[in-house]
């Protein structure tokens, strides 16, 4: 990340939600260093300055002042995705790790959690330490996952003691569930042990035709059969059933069925000690099976869009707390892949990171379902904390991470910072605009 040193900002009159904190109004917000170095009702720019100018003649190091007018505007803490693909290494023509934190940065996203589904797989401490390098070199916080198993075969648990000593903050086969119970179990004695939580894809192939579509109403019009939701509440009811019993901190990766989201919203009631997490992605709870007859391959995505009774209680699990996290399973692919003549021949997978926010005021904020504060929450708040970061909040000492948004704004859709297109929302013009995104003390975006 680029060295704030010597560069201050002062974010004067924006509507500050820091849920961490139980904040929540106007304040002013001063970065310094890249740190927080003050939250307040209201800082004097003017006699700021004149601090500024003493200290320059006491150090003879300039210093930088530049102020953020974010009057009308909210300010949080940096948004943070636990689910996002940046296809590097293997399939850097889709996305790189460079592109990648572009198009986070454009979304408001502070830090991103990379999940294990490369080329090679991120199986290794070597490969490990080779991906996290071109991580950190970016302008935002990136973090590799590891795959649970070696090669993500689903076969032999991966050296998890190894990678975590080596930096890894959690594991995940995503994209590939993991069938062997036993193998499950060896997985979450580790993680327990080692202190990290596991992300969970949740599908048993027996149940799937042509994956990416619901088994339903869609599915039929379209002449194949699809993915039944029984894939899904299978893997869930096991997964979560063993977490409890095993003392595994687990994410629930993308809900998609009503089913999986009761369940949760159960063994949530038995957990006493915050080993349950799920996520929802923007398009699960704003899309349902109808979007891949409208759209083709570009609404293709693992588990599928599903009904609209299903979108309205992920919604629900996301207003009660059932679902604790927005994630985004940022999933690019080229246009050649998406337009395969046969849908079953399309990859799945849709982009995520740029429209979150838009997506979560259209069916989240404006409805009324999640108040702003709720929102940063599940957006911020407890991602941050599954993977034990230092974000989610606005500290005095802390990283200066932070998103300054609009829900009253709009923003049109034409073109994205990844290097992929496939989304249902190229075009499109929707409500909310992010302002500025500010990761380590530095503006790495700005609209």
């Amino acid at each position: 990340m680029k060295d704030p040193i010597g560069k201050a900002y002062l974010i004067k009159g924006g509507f500050v939600m820091d849920p961490a904190n139980d904040r929540e109004g106007k304040a002013d917000i001063l970065i310094a260093d890249g740190l927080v170095a003050g939250v307040e009702n209201e800082i004097d720019e003017a006699a700021l300055r004149g601090e500024y100018k003493n200290a320059e003649k006491l150090s003879g190091q300039k210093i930088s002042l530049e102020v953020i007018d974010a009057t009308g505007l909210y300010v949080t803490p940096g948004f943070v995705d636990v689910h996002s693909h940046f296809r590097d290494p293997g399939f850097t023509e889709k996305e790189d790790i460079y592109s990648g934190a572009k198009a986070a940065a454009a979304g408001g996203y502070t830090s991103v959690i990379l999940m294990a589904n490369t080329k090679p797989a991120i199986d290794n401490e070597e490969q490990f330490k080779l991906v996290q390098k071109r991580c950190d070199a970016q302008d935002i916080h990136v973090y590799q996952a590891a795959a649970v198993t070696l090669n993500r075969a689903g076969e032999k648990l991966v050296d998890m003691e190894a990678l975590v000593k080596a930096g890894v903050k959690g594991f995940t086969d995503d994209g590939s569930p993991i069938m062997d119970e036993q193998l499950v179990i060896s997985a979450m004695k580790e993680a327990s042990v080692l202190k990290v939580p596991l992300s969970f894809h949740e599908e048993d192939g027996a149940y799937i035709g042509v994956a990416g579509v619901n088994e339903g109403e869609a599915s039929g019009r379209l002449g194949i059969k699809g993915a039944d939701r029984e894939a899904e509440i299978v893997m869930v009811k096991r997964d979560l059933e063993l977490a409890l019993k095993y003392d595994c901190k687990i994410d629930i990766q993308h809900v998609s069925a009503k089913e999986s989201v009761e369940l949760i919203r159960k063994a949530k009631k038995k957990d006493k000690k915050g080993l349950i997490h799920a996520e929802a992605t923007p398009n699960h709870f704003s899309l349902t099976e109808a979007a891949v007859e409208k759209y083709g391959t570009n609404a293709k995505i693992n588990p599928p869009l599903r009904t609209e009774e299903d979108r309205q209680a992920i919604v629900e699990g996301l207003a009660d707390g059932t679902i604790d996290m927005i994630a985004t399973d940022h999933a690019p692919h080229t246009k050649k892949e998406k337009a395969a003549d046969e849908f079953g021949k399309a990859p799945s997978g849709i982009l995520g990171l740029e429209t979150a926010l838009s997506l979560s005021v259209k069916n989240l904020i404006q409805p009324g379902k999640l108040s702003v504060s709720e929102f940063v929450k599940r957006i911020s708040l407890s991602p941050s904390e599954l993977y034990s970061l230092e974000a989610g909040r606005i500290d005095i000492g802390r990283p200066a991470d932070i998103t300054i948004f609009s829900t009253d704004e709009e923003t049109t859709y034409k073109k994205f910072n990844s290097k992929s297109e496939n989304s249902p929302f190229l075009g499109e013009k929707l409500p909310g605009k992010v302002k500025y995104t500010i990761a380590g003390g530095v503006i790495v975006y700005k609209a």
